[in-house]
């Protein structure tokens, strides 16, 4: 009898182990929302798949933005998704064809909650076709009759119901944004693993009136105008060296702990671009990115880049993790030093390179010639979601490097 209840209890574990071990994700196509207010969800789409080893793969869809996030953990019916470069991460429970949960910014303090339901669906419903057509430039306002107003370019393409663009900024731009105008109302979202956008708004053939959400953290209030002429600031007049200074310099600590500066050998003699950045900064993401496929297309030049991160992270070792993090997902294998840690506050940016006038944007990079005098000071970064602008970056990024490094600056 008691050979047949141990039988019996080594049954009842193999099976209850089993039951664990059968827990599955359903393949194919997500939906997710996450609360942005206690009256508004932003959608966006996502699909699940296996690799090769059995892992699952998820992909995420802003517009024609693809980001793959391979580190997803489930323990029974728990569930922990990584996101790929930044800090943030889903943390929740599953079912099949369902999860429930919060996106978690440890390092911002931030919470968002989310769900997600399984099949093929719009990223937003579409209640009517479309009673006008917002394509093309508009001249906007965040923010407004507030002290921290500020402008910028919408640059939308509409087709039917479906409509995609960005706002470019003085800074840089909102992403990849995907959504739909239903009747008179214009729907906007993206999620790019760190940042969490909704733009809402009612619509005229010549006027834009709605609210801008920013994970559950910020709501602003903007209006825009069609201006197919609407220019924003030159990006290169916004930042420049103070009275009083005719250089630019630094010395920051590398993960070593071993101290860099411009006077260092390796930047003697050379054009030198100092990339003023972040490893939570989407804008910067889309910068290195753009930095690290030029410098393997152009492996001759006499260019250096070294980059000084402004992080959010409360400790230097969670600081380096998260650099270190941003270098094996892009392959960049410039310097990338720690400027400063437990904040991203510009004001305390500032003081660590007084020589500027502000830091007004992450990302902001100075060009620096072989005799070390800076020559040109870039604000921002419009990204690969603002199309035309972004090719023109790369057209003068690529004459001004050339000048440069010939010494015919």
């Amino acid at each position: 009898m008691r050979r047949i209840c141990v039988l019996l209890l080594a049954v009842a574990l193999l099976i209850a182990s089993c039951e664990k071990e059968e827990k599955k994700l359903a393949l194919g196509d997500w939906l997710a929302k996450m609360e942005v207010s206690d009256s508004q969800k932003l959608p966006f789409n996502f699909t699940l798949s296996l690799d090769e080893d059995g892992e699952y793969v998820m992909k995420m869809y802003n517009a024609e933005e693809e980001i793959t996030v391979d580190e997803i953990t489930i323990d029974g019916d728990s569930l922990h998704i990584r996101m790929p470069i930044f800090d943030g991460h889903f943390t929740g429970t599953f079912t099949e064809t369902g999860m429930q949960g919060n996106f978690i910014e440890e390092s911002k303090e931030r919470s968002v909650p989310f769900s997600a339901v399984h099949g093929k669906k719009d990223r937003f419903e579409v209640t009517e076709d479309a009673t006008v057509n917002i394509s093309g430039i508009w001249e906007t306002y965040f923010d407004i009759n507030t002290q921290n107003e500020y402008p910028a370019k919408g640059i939308f393409m509409q087709n039917g119901n479906k409509l995609k663009g960005t706002f470019r900024t003085k800074t840089g731009d909102y992403r990849y944004l995907d959504g739909v105008v239903t009747g008179d109302s214009m729907k906007l979202s993206a999620f790019d693993g760190s940042h969490v956008y909704l733009f809402m708004a009612q619509v005229t053939d010549s006027t834009l009136d709605g609210t801008f959400y920013s994970g559950r953290h910020a709501v602003q209030e903007f209006l825009g105008a069609r201006n197919e002429a609407f220019e924003l600031p030159d990006a290169d007049s916004l930042t420049y060296l103070r009275e009083g200074y005719d250089k630019f310099d630094f010395s920051f600590p590398d993960p070593s702990g071993k101290m860099v500066s411009l006077s260092d050998p390796q930047f003697k003699d050379k054009v030198v671009l100092v990339q003023i950045m972040g490893t939570w900064c989407t804008n910067c993401l889309d910068e290195t990115r753009f930095y690290v496929d030029f410098m393997e297309k152009n492996p001759d030049l006499n260019l250096e880049l070294v980059a000084l991160a402004f992080e959010y992270a409360k400790t230097q070792e969670k600081a380096f993790e998260g650099i270190s993090r941003l270098k094996d997902r892009t392959g960049a294998d410039y310097p990338i030093l720690l400027a400063q840690y437990g904040t991203s506050n510009k004001q305390k940016a500032n003081e660590k390179l007084p020589m500027l006038n502000h830091i007004l944007s992450y990302p902001t990079t100075i060009y620096i010639d072989k005799n070390g005098e800076v020559k040109k000071i870039h604000t921002g970064f419009n990204g690969p979601a603002t199309g035309e602008k972004y090719e023109q970056f790369k057209k003068q990024f690529a004459e001004t490097i050339q000048e440069l490094t010939r010494g015919e600056s």
